[in-house]
């Protein structure tokens, strides 16, 4: 297993290299965590690593040179290097192609993607590992490997096709989301077609990912699926109301599907109050509230990194190597070590592979 202690790690004062385009915010007031709780968590990240539930570089990668992922990239808020100084053993890879063009467009544009992130993949093989199972990513971690999981694909990028839906399958993806589709509009949430879509998905192995869903469509979707779901990037919409939120309704329903919310740093949908930029401790509020509401077995992260450095970002989680800062702050908060191991790698891990015995039985 890795050691933190010999990876590349970026120290708190320099995380995110303070920057005073952060949201406006002063990066003096960051959030600092103590050495002792930064100490911590670095070792159980050593032990432990993170699945990271939503990665956006494959937006980026066209305009990136793959070398300067792999020994840094200043204009981007992640890269190998980070990658590993962050903790993160394994990545669900976001292939959402913005939904203004035809279904057509939208597929092609997936496909481009799709083969954008397995050329990365292929041309860094000491560092990246394609990863289609549950065995795979432990696999992958294990041999110091960043165990890389193709999706969430947009919902509208299936083209309201399961022959495209299997097809994605069959390059690697393993996860697909719901929102924005004609099988999931109207006062039902989900239309008989769109329940056939989540039946295919479990029965294929491919993960339903509701962030951006409406609540109506959440609840039908749960009440169809035989297979735990995920949030790929949400939080709790009690503590920030944002359209990619979910409530706490759902967040209790969670528990019993089994599913998981990978909490997003994003700071649009973290950010506690109006005017006042977004903060790590915002992030750990969530976590907290998802970890009492759903249950230490359903809350994940989301980092949502792969944007530009300058663009906005959470105060003391501006780049990929900033896990250790959040780790140390919910020990501050007195959770459990086994909470911990469960949010970073356990309960990803855990759906991944109950995704696949699903599919083995139907």
């Amino acid at each position: 297993m890795a050691d933190l202690q010999d990876l590349p790690y970026v120290a708190p004062t320099t995380c995110g290299e303070p920057d005073d385009t952060v949201l406006g915010a002063d990066p003096a007031e960051a959030p600092t965590p103590s050495e002792t709780d930064l100490g911590r968590a670095r070792v159980l990240l050593a032990a432990q690593l993170v699945v990271d539930g939503h990665n956006t570089l494959a937006q980026e990668l066209d305009r990136t040179h793959h070398h300067a992922l792999q020994h840094g990239e200043a204009a981007l808020d992640t890269d190998i290097p980070r990658i590993r100084a962050g903790g993160v053993g394994a990545q669900f890879w976001s292939l959402h192609v913005a939904p203004r063009h035809g279904a057509d467009q939208l597929i092609g544009g997936t496909l481009d993607l799709i083969d954008g992130v397995r050329t990365l993949i292929e041309s860094c093989p000491e560092a990246l590992r394609l990863a289609l199972t549950a065995a795979e990513m432990a696999a992958a971690r294990d041999c110091g490997r960043i165990a890389s999981l193709l999706g969430p694909v947009s919902g509208a990028a299936l083209g309201d096709s399961l022959g495209t839906l299997r097809a994605y399958h069959a390059l690697g993806v393993r996860s697909a989301g719901v929102a924005g589709t004609s099988w999931t509009a109207g006062p039902d949430g989900l239309t008989p077609f769109g329940q056939d879509v989540i039946r295919e998905m479990n029965h294929l192995g491919v993960l339903v990912d509701l962030s951006g869903a409406s609540a109506d469509t959440m609840r039908r979707v749960l009440d169809v699926t035989k297979a735990p779901v995920i949030l790929s990037h949400s939080a709790a919409a009690t503590l920030t109301p944002h359209p990619v939120n979910v409530t706490d309704d759902v967040l209790r329903r969670l528990r019993a599907n089994g599913g998981v919310c990978m909490v997003t740093f994003a700071p649009d949908q973290v950010a506690r109050l109006a005017g006042v930029p977004a903060a790590l401790q915002d992030v750990a509020d969530h976590l907290d509230h998802v970890r009492r509401v759903a249950g230490p077995e359903c809350v994940g992260i989301a980092g949502s990194f792969g944007t530009a450095t300058h663009a906005p970002h959470t105060v003391g989680l501006e780049d990929a190597s900033c896990y250790p800062n959040l780790i140390a702050e919910l020990l501050h908060r007195d959770w459990p070590e086994t909470d911990i191991a469960a949010l970073t790698w356990g309960n990803a891990a855990r759906v991944v592979r109950e995704a696949e015995a699903v599919a083995r039985g139907t």
